[in-house]
Parts: C-alpha cells; structure tokens; sequence
C-alpha cells in the first residue's frame, strides 16, 4: 500500500466493523434502528481508544499513515485471528507483529498427517525456539531419544552441544549441523529476544560448552529450508534422506520431512 492510497486499509475496515456483533446484541433484536450493519463507529473508537474523527478519516481513505499502535488497537478493538491482525498491519504499511512465543501445541491435523505418515517416512515438528514438540513412528526409530526430565533436553540446539547423539549419528556432517544449530539459535533469539527460556540456555551453553562458543562467536546466520543428509544408524546402517522443512506461521512450527534416498 502506498502512502498515497490507502483504499484497501479503508475497505478492510469498513467490513471488520461491519461483521463485529454490536455490543449487548450477541444475537438479540437491536434496541435502536441501525443504518449500517456491525458497529458504529464511535463505538469502535470506545473499544480502541481512537478518536471517532481520526477512524472517520481511516475508514475514508484519507488518515496518515496508522502506527504500530494504532494498528494494535484496531486488531484488538475489532478480536482479529492471527492471519487477519498481519493483514491488517500489511495494508497499514507495516510488519506483521511477531509471537509472544510459540505455541506449544501442535495442531490435531498435522498429529494426524504425522502417524498417516508412520510406515512412509520420518517426520518431526519442532517450534521457532527449536524445542522437539512431536515426531512420527519412523522419527522416534531413526533418531536419538531426548532427556525430557532436562529444561532444555527437548532442545535441538542445546542437545547438539551437550550430547554426541546427533554429532555421532552424522558423521561427517557433523560440523555442518553444528553451525546451523548455532546459526538457528541465534535465529531464534532475534525473533524472541526476551524469551526467559533461549536467554537461559544460551547462557547455559556459553557457560558449559566450549564448542558451543566456538560456534556462535563466528557469528553466522543461516537459513537452510532443504538438504541432504546422511545417517550412521547403529541398527540401519548408513542411510540417506531428502531433508525439507515447511513453516506453519501462525504457530511457528517447524514440519521437517525426511525422504528416503536411494544412493545411501
């Protein structure tokens, strides 16, 4: 959107207030004859603290630029879901705001899509703080279990560099893994950077792991979506696989699919 036309913010709300149930109706026949359909606009400006006259402006196309707060006040005022706050903060010409954190529930259907997947191949679902949250049949097979009764044990960073679990199982690519690890933590904290939890294991690990500060004191930052991987598997020998990962934004999740080559 450009600062010189702002129709589209215009018509987004124009529908949001249109569709917001007005208050003390939830349903019931109005008490007043109402020209438009959903809220007036001074009371959207009683449930955002904006001004009726500046929303007036807003609604009409014709309003500077919105901030960041006023943007957070009308996603608020109007109860938007996750996708339709970034939408909002889009047309408005800024960056969706981030999670407060990750959630830590995966969603039923991709629990679903994971044991669908039990005979096919290996798949894990990780968040945006590198925590384990699941993984399938052929995952919990194939890769080393994690300490559970450790804060940090479900941690895909911190097992890297307090465990040879992953390290051994690589091989070679063991150097490879440990700088995406660290590149990934980093990663994590620019998103979360007032998160108790990465703050304390990156404390942990810069305190304890001489290799872990090796690492990060490079400074990388990588950002790897699909590789290659082979694997040392005590039980199934070297195995090789298709590494690709899929995002789900709204919770920051991680889907890593793992496919079966054939030239291991």
């Amino acid at each position: 959107m450009t600062s010189n036309d702002r129709s589209d913010l215009a018509h987004f709300l124009r529908q949001r207030r249109a569709a917001v149930t007005p208050p003390g109706s939830h349903g019931q026949p109005r008490s007043s004859r109402r020209r438009v359909a959903g809220l007036r606009r001074q009371e959207v400006a009683d449930l955002t603290g904006i001004s009726v006259e500046y929303y007036t402006r807003l609604e009409q196309g014709k309003a500077p630029r919105p901030s960041r707060e006023i943007l957070t006040a009308l996603a608020q005022g109007f109860a938007l879901t996750g996708p339709e706050r970034a939408h909002l903060f889009r047309l408005g010409g800024e960056s969706p705001p981030e999670l407060p954190t990750p959630e830590s529930v995966v969603r039923p259907g991709l629990m679903r899509m994971l044991r669908g997947l039990d005979e096919t191949m290996p798949v894990t679902v990780h968040d945006g703080r590198l925590d384990l949250l699941a993984r399938n049949k052929r995952a919990a097979e194939l890769l080393p279990p994690f300490d559970v009764t450790d804060r940090f044990g479900r941690n895909l960073a911190y097992q890297a560099f307090t465990t040879t679990d992953l390290t051994g199982l690589l091989g070679d690519g063991a150097d490879q893994f440990l700088r995406v690890a660290a590149a990934e933590l980093r990663t994590a904290l620019s998103r979360y950077p007032n998160d108790d939890y990465l703050r304390g294991m990156l404390a942990e690990l810069t305190a304890t792991s001489p290799t872990f500060r090796d690492y990060w004191e490079r400074g990388e930052v990588i950002a790897w979506r699909s590789a290659t991987k082979q694997l040392h598997h005590s039980t199934y020998g070297r195995v090789s696989f298709d590494i690709e990962l899929l995002h789900d934004p709204e919770r920051d999740h991680w889907v890593m699919l793992y496919t079966p080559r054939d030239d291991a």
